[in-house]
């Protein structure tokens, strides 16, 4: 089914921003729900923001006004706009996909998801 490539993390102070990326390929990644999940160190997974193959997001409260997750169908990408973070989102940032399509797509299912990329780290310093 092919590969979860992030890209687009790193350091930014408070209230700046940052883009993520997340490039697969095969048909399941565009009928399939998909998004993004975060950890770090020694916490829980913690799902951030979801998409289905409507393209209807749903996003965590935690990062709801500041988080945007949209669709490339032309790049078969995924983007995460980040904007006014701040040090509590610093964390590994993962892509993920849920491996058999349900009717249920939202944030807090993420972590569960089958396959994922490597992540990308994203630190934001006060």
């Amino acid at each position: 089914q092919g590969q979860l490539v992030e890209s687009g993390g790193g350091s930014v102070q408070t209230g700046g921003s940052l883009t993520l990326s997340c490039a697969g390929s095969g048909l399941a990644y565009r009928r399939n729900c998909m998004g993004w999940f975060r950890q770090a160190p020694g916490q829980k997974r913690e799902g951030v923001a979801s998409i289905d193959s409507d393209d209807v997001t749903t996003v965590a409260d935690s990062v709801k006004g500041r988080f945007t997750l949209s669709r490339d169908s032309a790049k078969n990408e995924l983007r995460l706009q980040m904007n006014d973070l701040k040090p509590e989102d610093t964390a590994m940032y993962y892509c993920a996909v849920e491996l058999q399509r349900s009717s249920l797509c939202r944030w807090w299912l993420l972590p569960d998801f089958g396959r994922r990329g490597q992540g990308t780290q994203v630190t934001v310093s006060s």
